[in-house]
């Protein structure tokens, strides 16, 4: 069994949701369901248990606030949609929200649930131990001010990794939409408070994820950030051409600056005709994956599977189901040395490298 480091999941959002509701997050993540004793049905993608069958040791954990539910996007005879981008968010709910989700993962630690990880040295800890190593991201940063006081707060707390846009634009710079086919390329990068930001998680060894903002705002990070460049959960978009995909010279610049492009199992990025259908093949995971090998080297290739976030391909079904996709990978001809990189050992190198711990960058 390979081990595995996963660059995104949404977890928290859905432990949050189900807390509204009066589940427990804590149960509902250490025990797998929302009632262990009566045995009602798992919940979404993650779990400990899940966790434990499928290899999958640690990822990154996102703090992510929801638009709320937007109308369905129905297809054009052609296949083609566009879902228009989510309206901007209020920074006070979205920070009461934020505050809420970094108290489950802290109550899920105290559980024994994870270990939230600080550093490189918290992650080598929590993996040997058979503890799931938990690094804090926060996806579209709505609940950081322009001050950037907040980030410091949420610094202390384990925030390790951020992406300053979600789909939607806020103080920070501007995401792109959920569409096919559509082009990275529509709409404006960072703003002035969106530089500010670079630089500041630059100083403080906070990684910057890229992978919601537009193609103009990737430049603007790419020329201000010091950091290898990380698109936590995108694909490729010669490949499948949905907004949220990466262009080849956005591969080009990610792979000369030694930095990584995460698997995204969304099935939606993944098909080439773009549609959310969950009977989707391994193969087509396979090609995007040969792909970006081909292209940026096997050193800049991980997993960011999105669990919990995104309808994926149902012969993963969850995190219990990722050895079948190491299996596949396998069958397609990488070695054990390229499943490790893959599986964990990229990620492990960048978030080293973005914290500051070591000089590979």
């Amino acid at each position: 069994m390979q081990t595995v480091f996963d660059g995104h999941n949404d977890v928290l959002f859905r432990l949050w949701k189900h807390a509204a509701q009066g589940i427990d997050p804590v149960a509902e993540f250490i025990d797998g369901t929302d009632d262990a004793v009566h045995g009602k049905e798992r919940r979404g993608h993650v779990d400990m248990q899940r966790a434990q069958a499928g290899g999958l040791a640690g990822g990154l954990c996102a703090i992510y606030i929801s638009s709320g539910k937007s109308p369905p996007v129905i297809p054009d005879e052609s296949g083609h949609h566009a879902e228009p981008l989510a309206s901007p968010l209020q920074r006070q709910p979205s920070l009461d929200t934020a505050l809420d989700m970094a108290a489950i993962a802290l109550r899920i630690e105290r559980a024994g649930g994870w270990k939230i990880c600080r550093n490189s040295a918290d992650i080598g800890a929590a993996m040997s131990g058979g503890r799931f190593a938990a690094v804090l991201h926060m996806e579209g940063c709505e609940p950081i001010d322009a001050d950037l006081a907040a980030l410091e707060v949420f610094y202390a707390a384990g925030l390790r990794s951020l992406g300053p846009v979600w789909s939607r634009n806020n103080i920070f710079g501007h995401g792109v939409p959920f569409a096919y086919p559509a082009h990275p390329d529509c709409g404006p990068g960072l703003t002035d408070a969106g530089r500010r930001l670079v630089t500041t998680c630059n100083r403080m060894g906070i990684l910057i994820d890229l992978a919601h903002i537009t193609e103009k705002g990737f430049w603007d990070v790419a020329e201000l950030s010091d950091q290898p460049l990380v698109a936590s959960h995108s694909n490729v978009h010669a490949l499948t051409p949905v907004a949220r995909n990466l262009t080849d010279r956005q591969l080009d610049a990610i792979g000369e600056r030694n930095g990584l492009v995460g698997l995204n199992f969304a099935v939606g990025m993944l098909r080439a005709d773009g549609q959310e259908t969950k009977d989707t093949p391994i193969s087509d995971m396979i090609r995007h994956i040969d792909y970006l090998v081909d292209r940026i080297g096997i050193d800049c290739v991980a997993l960011g599977s999105d669990f919990d976030g995104a309808p994926i391909p149902d012969e993963i079904g969850d995190a219990a189901g990722l050895q079948k996709l190491v299996v596949a990978l396998r069958n397609a001809g990488y070695g054990d040395d390229q499943l490790a990189k893959i599986c964990r050992d990229n990620w492990l190198r960048v978030l080293a490298s973005s914290w500051h711990e070591t000089e590979d960058a």
